[in-house]
């Protein structure tokens, strides 16, 4: 099957429920480097609130229950486009009917999932949202595991990137008021490795308790040596957590905030080499292995409705965080496989992570993430 990441294609179905060395001393900048930031950084999302206000682009309503999956999958698909949202809570749509319904301009489009995603691609082509991934042989968890593996790579590169940036400037400023004084951007820092090394425990324990079981099973030490490189990272996890504790307490352009700074500038670069090499291995020589064992279709969909109760974090609090390493049509086959193993209720309540703010509020009546996007390409 080779590499999993590449042997996928579309899979939405027309029903909201989818088918089951670098010196010490002189610290270079990358360049050009990518940005390490979430897409909605000052130096994007200033001068685009200047060009394009939410008055002058396209306004997309939304017409769905609040409760509703099928609404916050909907709400979600949406804010990759490059419109203002606008979504008006309706228990039954005054418009004869029952599923969420999207108005824009003189069209109505209701009924199942891919239609309405279809009807976006069509109207607003990027990002495109409907999946040409290949997941009909693939088993469901094998799909996820991937998926896990791009965000948390796309993660880490972020920063490394970061680090070595942070690195050339010896912990000062950037002058960039988003981000505050050099101190309060390690401290920006470190809260972003926290949830990323949260992702990362949780990824490695998902695999050691569902997925390795599975194969050890069919062939006993098949995966002992993945096994064995999860406890190998954990000292270096640590460390990185130390260096940036130590770079929080020291004075911003020291010699000595410099070579903690370089410190983890290196562990981090380790820990991103480390993870692409164990991911890669996974991906050709382990998960492959999983069609072999011949799940049938409601083990597979038991098995990735377990990785919710042993993934946690990055289901609820962590999810929005989780879908930013995504592309666009991966975050929504994400979503299409969470639909598809586990119960309406479940799904709302885990979707209402993406689609509301910390205060519970649905994210409405801005520049959209897809508009983001494509600003910062």
């Amino acid at each position: 099957m080779g590499n999993c990441s590449k042997t996928l294609k579309k899979t939405n179905p027309d029903n909201f429920t989818p088918p089951k060395n670098k010196s010490k001393q002189t610290h270079q900048k990358p360049d050009p480097p990518p940005p390490y930031r979430k897409v909605d950084i000052s130096d994007v999302l200033t001068p685009l609130r200047r060009l394009l206000s939410p008055a002058t682009l396209p306004v997309v309503r939304l017409y769905g229950s609040p409760s509703s999956p099928a609404t916050s999958y909907i709400h979600f698909a949406i804010l990759y486009k490059p419109v203002t949202l606008m979504f008006i809570p309706s228990e039954t749509p005054d418009f004869g009917f029952e599923t969420p319904v999207i108005q824009y301009n003189a069209d109505v489009i209701s009924g199942s999932s891919v239609t309405i995603l279809r009807y976006l691609d069509r109207k607003f082509p990027k990002p495109l949202l409907l999946s040409n991934w290949d997941c009909e042989k693939m088993p469901m968890v094998v799909t996820a595991t991937v998926l896990h593996h791009k965000s948390l790579t796309w993660h880490l590169e972020r920063m490394v990137t970061w680090s070595e940036d942070l690195a050339t400037r010896g912990g000062k400023s950037r002058g960039d008021p988003v981000m505050g004084s050099g101190r309060m951007e390690v401290k920006k820092y470190a809260k972003s490795y926290s949830m990323l090394l949260e992702l990362l425990l949780e990824h490695a324990q998902m695999e050691e308790r569902l997925v390795f079981p599975v194969l050890e099973r069919e062939d006993r030490g098949l995966s002992k040596t993945v096994t064995e490189e999860h406890a190998r990272d954990l000292p270096l996890m640590n460390g990185i957590k130390e260096d940036i504790k130590t770079i929080i307490v020291l004075d911003t352009g020291s010699a000595s905030c410099s070579d903690a700074i370089y410190s983890l500038s290196t562990r981090i670069k380790s820990l991103l080499e480390n993870c692409k090499e164990h991911f890669d291995e996974e991906e050709r020589g382990i998960l492959p292995l999983m069609e072999a064992a011949e799940l049938t279709q409601g083990q597979q969909e038991k098995l990735l409705e377990q990785s919710l109760d042993v993934m946690p974090s990055t289901h609820s609090h962590l999810l929005k965080f989780f879908m930013e390493g995504l592309q666009p049509q991966e975050a929504m086959l994400y979503l299409d496989l969470i639909t598809r193993c586990t119960d309406k209720d479940r799904a709302g309540s885990i979707y209402r992570f993406l689609v509301e703010d910390n205060q519970g509020k649905r994210i409405e009546g801005r520049p959209t993430m897809g508009l983001l996007l494509k600003a910062k390409s």
